[in-house]
This record gives structure tokens, C-alpha cells and sequence, in this order.
């Protein structure tokens, strides 16, 4: 896995590149703040000792503590640490998780879960703050745009995708202003056969804006018109139907980069790639996409090029499900490396050994420009709608 600190430097006048990615080596915080309801305290205690119990278990998982707010006792705090991102990301995400906090349900009002990479600490009083990693190196220090960025990707019945794609385009779009402190700033909604990916980007807290949409009737009508058509059956007014489907819905981001400097006004061409990855591949493609594009626009940055190419890059991954967002400044096939994500021949063949590029039964060649084309126009998923606030 890769980390900024394994990049060559850039020379100081040039604009810094923002890289937000949970692909690192940099041990995890997990806090989650939780309302406990009047009266349910001892069934939440006895739900937090079975959870402990379980997670110890899991890969990666390294302690959990339970804390109780001494100024108000119905707010309580649990926080878990961990070796890296990436295990907790496949665990959180998995039925196992699913299944471990049902016992939680209808005993807490409101959660909201933050996650945090260690990059200090203290070891013992009056000693000097250290970097961490789980390698003993210096953490990676990352720089932020204020979005937070998260997907939703589910499939819907075959042969109802144009029903489908017209509901996704349709619906009128809710009020951008959440609160005095988020926004909702820009919706991209993708399909490719009958697998749709909607990704969306906050300005403040993404827990508040996605239970802010949620409310808001228009959105609400689309949902329920959506319903028919999906092929995991979901129920919008049961609470617990509607937690699974959008927990096994939720597609996490683990890499995003912007390059530095100025954005052009016109001319930005966003895309979702569905990468076809093998059985147990997701998180290995992840990472060696999230060091490609890193790669990438560092090379267009030592280059004092003044047209960059690749502006950003979100990767989302889920097991084995991999999309990467890309924006770009020129058509997909203008650079077919950069905007495939492979950037030279080793990388082309480790990345194809990680896909199945057999489909028609012709192998695709990733370090062939005509190779790299053919696997862009497969993996290129069609936009649905992208919607932007006034202040995006």
C-alpha cells in the first residue's frame, strides 16, 4: 500500500495535490457517538459486551473502549482502533457486521460514526509526540478539499434499466442547504447493464446530509418508485428493512486525489469505470489504482505541464466491487493510460492479472493503446445525471 511519503517531492511553487485515502499503513480511530434511549441503558450494555466479544475476533481489530458523557449520561461513546483502514472498512461492511448490531437496534436513538488515521502519539507523560504507522515510518500528512464523498451502488431487475434511468433523471432535487455548516454540493448517478452506482459529494457532515435528503419528499417518491425494480426487495417505512438494504448498498470511498492548481470553468468530463475485478482482487486493484493516479498527476506536476490531464480520482471499493471516478480535462481516449489507471507496461500487466479481461473470449492487452480503449469503452459506465449546487 502506498502513502505520500513514498512519492518523489515537487518543486515549491507548484499547487499541492489533495489526496484523501484510506489506503495507508497509518493505524485507525473509529469513534461512534451514540443517543441511548430512556430506559434501554442495561440492553445497550449487554449489546456492547457481545459486540466486544465478537470484534475481537475480526483481522485488523486492535481495542474498543465504551465511555458515558458525565454531562449528559444518554450520550455514550465507543471508540475501536485498528491496524489500517482497509480491515475495518471489509468488516464494517460485511453481513458479519450486519448481523453483530442488530442487538443494538431500538435501544439508540442517533449515531454518528467518524474515522480518523493515527498520525501522533503520545507514549508516556512528558514524552514528545511520535509519528505512527504500523511500519514505523512517518505518517502520511493529507490534505483536504472539505467534501466528503460516499456511493451507493445496487442492481435493479434486467430489462427495467431505461424505467430506471428515467426515475434517476426525473426526480426534482432537494434543497442544497442541509444546515448552517453542510451542503449538498454535487450528485453523479451511473449505470452499466443493470448494476447502478450514485455518488454523491457533502460539504460538512455526510451522516446529517443523507438523513436530510431522506426526509425530503421528492427524494422519497423516487425511492419508492425505484422499489419494483430492484432486485433485492426493500421496504422504505420498516426501519430494519431499510438499514440492510443500505448497508449492503454503501460503497465506500478509499482513495481520492485533486490536483493542485486552478480548475478549468468548462470542458471537465466526469467518468465511473466498473473495473471487472477477479474473486478476492477488489482491495489489491484499489490500491494499485490509488498509486497510479498519484503517480500520474505527480509526473504532470514535475512536469510544470500548465494543461493537467487527470484532475481527480475517487476509488470506491466494496469487496470486489471497484469504481473509480475520474474527472478528467480531455475525452477518455485522449490519454487511454492515464484515464485506464495504468501508467506503463509492469503496471498494465500486474493490474490485467487482476481483472478478467477474457469477455468475447479475446484477452485485452492493458499496455496496448488499442488494448487500453477497448477496456475504457467496456468499463465506462453510461451517466444518468449529474447535478451540481450554485456553489459547487
Amino acid at each position: 500500500m502506498s502513502t505520500l511519503s513514498d512519492m518523489p517531492e515537487t518543486t515549491v511553487n507548484q499547487s499541492p495535490t489533495t489526496v484523501e485515502s484510506a489506503l495507508t499503513d497509518t493505524r485507525l480511530r473509529v469513534v461512534l457517538l451514540v443517543q441511548v434511549n430512556s430506559g434501554a441503558e442495561q440492553r445497550f450494555l449487554r449489546a456492547y459486551d457481545q459486540l466486544s466479544q465478537q470484534v475481537a475476533a475480526v483481522p485488523g481489530h486492535i481495542s474498543d473502549q465504551l465511555c458515558q458523557s458525565i454531562e449528559n449520561p444518554s450520550q455514550w461513546l465507543i471508540t475501536s482502533e485498528w491496524e489500517s483502514a482497509p480491515p475495518f472498512l471489509a468488516w464494517v461492511d460485511s453481513p458479519a457486521h450486519r448481523e453483530m448490531v442488530k442487538p443494538f437496534h431500538g435501544c439508540v436513538e442517533d449515531t454518528r460514526s467518524l474515522r480518523f488515521s493515527i498520525l501522533r502519539e503520545t507514549l508516556t507523560a512528558g514524552s514528545a509526540p511520535v509519528d505512527v504507522t504500523t511500519r514505523g515510518v512517518d505518517a502520511a500528512l493529507r490534505v483536504g478539499d472539505g467534501l466528503v464523498r460516499q456511493a451507493l451502488t445496487f442492481t435493479v431487475k434486467p430489462g427495467s434499466e431505461d424505467a430506471v434511468a428515467k426515475i434517476l433523471t426525473d426526480y426534482a432535487s432537494p434543497e442544497a442547504r442541509v444546515d448552517e455548516t453542510t451542503r449538498l454540493s454535487r450528485t453523479s448517478v451511473f449505470m452499466s447493464g443493470n448494476r447502478v452506482v450514485r455518488a454523491v459529494e457533502v460539504k460538512g457532515d455526510l451522516t446529517a446530509a443523507l438523513r436530510f435528503v431522506a426526509r425530503q419528499p421528492e427524494i422519497r417518491a423516487a425511492e419508492e418508485a425505484l422499489n419494483p425494480y430492484l432486485e433485492e426487495d426493500r421496504n422504505l417505512d420498516d426501519p430494519s428493512s431499510a438499514r440492510e438494504f443500505f448497508a449492503r448498498a454503501s460503497l465506500p470511498v478509499v482513495h481520492h486525489m485533486t490536483a493542485g492548481g486552478p480548475r478549468p470553468a468548462q470542458g471537465v468530463h466526469r467518468h465511473a469505470l466498473l473495473y471487472p475485478v477477479k474473486t478476492g482482487c477488489g482491495p489489491a486493484v484499489a490500491s494499485l489504482l490509488a498509486r497510479q493516479d498519484e503517480l500520474a498527476v505527480n509526473k504532470e506536476m514535475t512536469a510544470e505541464q500548465t494543461a493537467k490531464t487527470l484532475l481527480s480520482s475517487t476509488i470506491f471499493q466494496r469487496d470486489d466491487i471497484v469504481v473509480r471516478l475520474v474527472d478528467l480535462a480531455v475525452p477518455l481516449d485522449r490519454n487511454p493510460a492515464m484515464a485506464a489507471g495504468v501508467s506503463g507496461r509492469r503496471a498494465a500487466a500486474v493490474l490485467g492479472r487482476l481483472l478478467d479481461l477474457g469477455a468475447d473470449g479475446a484477452v485485452v492487452d492493458l499496455s496496448m493503446d488499442d488494448g487500453q480503449r477497448r477496456f475504457l469503452a467496456d468499463c465506462d459506465m453510461a451517466p444518468v445525471t449529474d447535478r451540481k449546487s450554485a456553489d459547487h
